[in-house]
């Protein structure tokens, strides 16, 4: 199995939030979609300022956990 691309991986959770999220984490992106509608209604959608951002600091923590376990099963 391929390694993921971080810089990717970043984009799109910053580009599409929860749904580029789905690139490097599904149960992250599934939590984050949940945390936006709540955060969206809440905050008439100002919150997602702050929302986006976790998504892209998820994905990069998701793909270089990803990558880690694939290369120490390689090894």
């Amino acid at each position: 199995m391929a390694t993921k691309s971080t810089g990717l991986a970043i984009l799109l959770a910053m580009l599409l939030g929860p749904l580029g999220l789905l690139y490097s984490s599904v149960m992250g992106a599934i939590v984050m979609f949940v945390v936006n509608i709540v955060i969206a209604v809440v905050t008439i959608s100002f919150g997602l300022i702050l929302t986006w951002p976790i998504c892209g600091a998820w994905a990069f923590g998701a793909v270089k956990s990803s990558n880690k376990k694939l290369l120490e099963g390689q090894a």
